[in-house]
């Protein structure tokens, strides 16, 4: 203990408590097995009292989950609940907030009601990849049953999200979000069904054990859940329904995801199966690459297969949110398309709806597909489906029969919450009854925009990639795409200059509609700084900026442009398979440190000189409500 507390300090109080667990654990090891541990019911209960799961105890005795939660059951060994003292011992509280003991906290009564019970459960703590969004979806919920007469018992473990406040629901419980823990609250509460859509893929998870013990999943089932996990049955799905899917493969090991990539050819996307925010997620363009990414895939899958798929370069990627109410009738909520290309989490993706790339025959074969896989998966609520499109193909990346973390963003644009429409199916509505018969046509455009942390990080790679990293998003509506995006940029912080000069670091792919933007730029009077590749371009179109050396050359270079003020933004895009690393990170580190806005895309740097082109055109920027927007599209 006192090695530990000179390598961490952290106090020797909490310490001990630790090595109290520590050699409990080595107790309980030592009994062998659960019948001898039910026998030393002193023991099992103290091992409770301590906050052992289950699964942590079966883990112990080298058992399964199971096997502990009946020997534990027939002893009587159950959890009571205590009320949370809101009010500091100083008046009697009475806020319906409980938590989970094996102590000797005496059990409350749940309050006697006629109104049946229906859990939602959330989210659990925030953290990348699953966060606010999905608390909106339990919120919406929660509002929508006790509108329709219910009795809302919302289980979470977050006290810093709305879905744990004391008037979303009509009780609380801040239980750690596991099977063990929410079949309880399910039983004592007598709930009729429970809610898996809108927490994220936590909830998702426990899908199957819930159903087995007892507890009815409300809208989707979850073995439809788990076929659109499982990427054979998927697969057969989609060829039966005829979308195109890229080449792929399941590995279980590093050696099967090489040879998979040898049979489908790089560039290939490589993800673990059931984690959050794209978790582990990364596109590979090199064997040589290969082994120790598909590695710490492997390792994030805790024994998952691993899924590697051909990776579709310059696709356009598409979110689609819909809702369907279990009876064959399904709505699309918003078709939003990726501002940039195809392998960006769609969490940290900036996007915009109505689509504005893609043809009206591409759109409505989107809207076929929707429908069919709706009816293929019987799904009774939200879905969601990731798209790519090359050309007028149209491929399949996955489709989520549960609430997605753009469900918020679309349902702000359409004036209607997709999660209050989806609550309302699953208790038996049709989609006509819960208020939404048709797809929303808007007469602006909404662009969404991740907000990251980078700031806080300095030293951190400034690059989006599959895996999730924003914390936040914003929202800019518009008439036109160009000034919603701006006004989306705006909002989240990147405040583009409206004159002055802009240094631009194009790769090749992306010099020639890069050159087009920046000559939009200089007719308003931007002035231009280049790396000598991009100037060359530039020339060669007609224009003149001043070329410097690539930082790794010499001087003057971006980083002396930028900690002399000399510009205002900086455009730095990376060529297919590069890895962010040397000049461009440096170039990008030291914008962030200076708080100049920085464009790593094409896409994104060409759509905000859209807006820039409108704003300087002399098109003001208009101010609306989004109430005043949803009036509109109501008359």
């Amino acid at each position: 203990m006192d090695r530990l507390f000179d390598l961490t300090k952290i106090d020797r109080y909490f310490l001990r408590h630790l090595q109290e667990l520590a050699l409990f654990e080595d107790e309980i090891r030592e009994v062998g097995s659960v019948a001898a541990l039910s026998s030393h019911s002193d023991l099992f209960r103290q091992a409770k009292a301590f906050g052992f799961s289950d699964r942590q105890l079966a883990w112990l005795l080298d058992t399964d989950e199971g096997a502990v939660t009946s020997a534990r059951r027939v002893l009587g060994i159950l959890p009571t609940y205590g009320l949370v003292d809101t009010c500091a011992g100083e008046f009697e509280a009475r806020t319906p907030y409980y938590y989970g003991t094996y102590g000797l906290t005496p059990a409350t009564d749940t309050p006697s009601t006629d109104k049946k019970a229906v859990l939602i459960i959330g989210g659990g703590p925030n953290r990348i990849g699953q966060g606010i969004e999905f608390d909106y979806c339990c919120c919406q919920a929660a509002y929508t049953l006790r509108n329709m007469g219910y009795r809302v018992v919302m289980a979470n473990s977050n006290p810093e999200t709305v879905s744990t406040d004391y008037d979303t629901s009509d009780a609380l419980y801040f239980e750690p979000l596991t099977l063990e823990d929410l079949v309880h609250v399910y039983e004592r509460e007598h709930c009729i069904g429970a809610i898996v859509q809108f927490g994220g893929q936590t909830p998702l998870n426990l899908a199957q054990g819930l159903k087995a013990a007892g507890v009815k999943i409300l809208g989707t089932s979850p073995d439809d859940i788990d076929l659109a996990e499982d990427r054979d049955a998927f697969k057969r799905l989609a060829e039966r329904i005829g979308i195109r899917q890229p080449p792929s493969g399941i590995a279980h090991s590093v050696e099967d995801a090489v040879a998979i990539a040898r049979k489908i050819g790089y560039p290939v996307l490589v993800r673990p199966s059931f984690v959050l925010g794209g978790r582990g997620m990364v596109i590979v363009h090199r064997e040589e690459d290969l082994e120790d990414l598909a590695r710490q895939a492997v390792a994030i899958a805790e024994g998952k297969p691993i899924l590697i798929d051909r990776f579709l370069e310059n696709a356009i990627e598409l979110d689609v949110d819909s809702v369907s109410d279990g009876r064959g009738k399904t709505v699309i909520g918003a078709i939003l398309e990726h501002v940039e290309p195809a392998g960006i989490h769609s969490g940290d993706a900036a996007c915009v709806t109505p689509p504005i790339s893609l043809s009206e025959s591409v759109l409505e074969h989107i809207r076929e597909y929707a429908r069919a896989f709706a009816d293929g998966l019987h799904v009774c609520g939200l879905m969601n489906l990731q798209i790519a499109v090359k050309g007028e193909d149209i491929y399949m990346i996955e489709v989520n029969p549960r609430g997605s973390r753009t469900v918020p963003f679309v349902s702000k644009a359409i004036g209607t919450s997709l999660a209050a429409v989806a609550t309302r199916v699953m208790m038996g509505q049709s989609l006509a009854e819960a208020g939404l018969d048709h797809e929303v046509k808007l007469p602006y455009f909404a662009a969404k925009e991740a907000v990251f942390p980078f700031a806080r990080f300095p030293g951190a790679r400034i690059a989006l990639s599959p895996e999730m990293k924003s914390t936040g998003e914003v929202m800019g509506l518009a008439p036109s795409y160009g000034m919603a995006y701006l006004k989306s940029q705006s909002a989240a912080g990147t405040h583009l200059p409206h004159g002055g000069n802009v240094f631009l670091s194009l790769c090749d792919a992306d010099k020639e509609a890069g050159v087009r933007a920046a000559q939009i730029l200089v007719s308003h009077g931007y002035g231009l700084y280049a790396t000598c590749g991009t100037a060359t371009a530039l020339w060669e179109a007609g224009l003149r900026p001043q070329a410097v050396f690539r930082v790794s050359e010499g001087h003057p270079n971006a980083l002396d442009l930028i900690r002399s003020k000399a510009i205002g933004w900086v455009v730095n895009t990376a060529g297919p398979g590069a890895d962010h690393v040397g000049d461009g990170l440096k170039i990008r580190a030291e914008a962030l440190l200076h708080g100049l806005p920085i464009t790593t895309v094409l896409e994104g740097f060409t759509s905000a000189v859209d807006g820039l082109n409108e704003l300087c055109g002399g098109h003001a920027v208009e101010v609306r409500t989004l109430q005043e927007l949803h009036a509109s599209l109501k008359a």
